[in-house]
């Protein structure tokens, strides 16, 4: 028998305010249209996350395994493909955060739980050595909050995201374009502590899989450190082609003078290519890879450092 799962939720945001509102984390977002037309003041934001107004939810279910190639599903899963990448940053967005824990649960394609007690669509990924991690699912499915309504949860992913030595903190994650999220009483808040505005990303169709970025700033130890290097020193504008078959032509700039590396990295955080390094002054640069020709397809991350601390980075796909 189905629970009630609008009483549930209100019961759960009920308790929630009586414990008390957990410490938030951080987002570095940053728009298209700030990418394209650089304004080095605004890329110094770093936009506040808040938990979310339902918090954990009914539906969690500790002790989920690992996934080391980051498939939160198996190959047989009904639905339409998503995955999801990014990096995670220490508070003041200079570091990057390696081992960070990322529990991930959420519906099915129909807007079912497993609560059968297995992990079925529940898997723990880990960030690798250079901050990033990344993950493959299917969209979930959404849900009546009341059979007799037509109020369906928008579709969302659950995480509690833990860095070593630190507390773990609880979120879930919307998209944009969801019908759903205006009436939806978690995502639709726009303001105070628990705003939503910061967890709903876009995704972009690429081959028929869903792809999305979010990059996590948390308390945390990080890897990398300068206290005043941010994305405000550089930026890559632009890969071409991706996916690449034979070269990439990499687009970026300097925005202040500085020591310059553009690197590539494998999703197992290992360096796969480092294609330059060099003093550089405030201009922009263009420079074309060709890979060797034994380099095997997948994705790879596109790094630049600038003074050894690594401020931007893009997702290639190798074919």
């Amino acid at each position: 028998m189905k629970k009630d799962r609008r009483q549930f939720l209100k019961n759960t945001v009920l308790a929630t305010f009586a414990i008390g509102v957990s410490p938030t984390l951080l987002a570095k977002t940053t728009s298209k249209e700030a990418l394209e037309n650089v304004n080095n003041s605004d890329l110094t934001d770093c936009n506040e996350l808040t938990q979310d107004f339902y918090g954990e939810g009914p539906y969690y279910t500790a002790g989920a395994p690992i996934s080391n190639d980051g498939m939160i599903i198996p190959t047989t899963e009904p639905g339409t493909r998503l995955r999801v990448t990014g990096i995670v940053k220490s508070l003041d967005c200079t570091e990057v955060i390696p081992n960070t824990i990322i529990d991930i649960w959420h519906a099915n394609d129909a807007g079912e739980y497993d609560n059968t007690g297995g992990y079925h669509l529940r898997k723990k990924i880990i960030t690798n050595s250079a901050g990033f991690y990344s993950f493959e699912t299917i969209l979930p499915g959404k849900y009546p909050l009341d059979p007799a309504t037509n109020d369906f949860r928008p579709s969302h992913i659950h995480f509690k995201i833990t860095t070593p030595g630190h507390t773990t903190f609880t979120t879930q994650l919307y998209f944009q374009g969801d019908t759903s999220i205006p009436t939806d009483l978690a995502s639709s808040i726009t303001t105070g502590s628990f705003d939503a505005t910061n967890r709903i990303i876009s995704l972009t169709d690429n081959a028929g899989v869903l792809e999305g970025t979010w990059d996590i700033i948390v308390d945390g130890d990080g890897i990398l450190g300068a206290s005043d290097l941010h994305l405000t020193n550089g930026m890559i504008y632009n890969v071409s082609p991706n996916p690449f078959i034979d070269e990439l032509t990499i687009n970026y700039g300097v925005f202040k003078s500085s020591n310059v590396k553009i690197e590539i990295y494998s999703m197992q955080g290992e360096l796969v290519a480092s294609i330059e390094e060099r003093e550089l002054k405030a201009e922009k640069y263009s420079i074309v890879w060709k890979p060797q020709s034994h380099m095997a397809s997948g994705m790879y991350f596109c790094v630049l450092k600038i003074n050894n601390l690594q401020v931007h980075y893009l997702k290639i796909l190798k074919k």
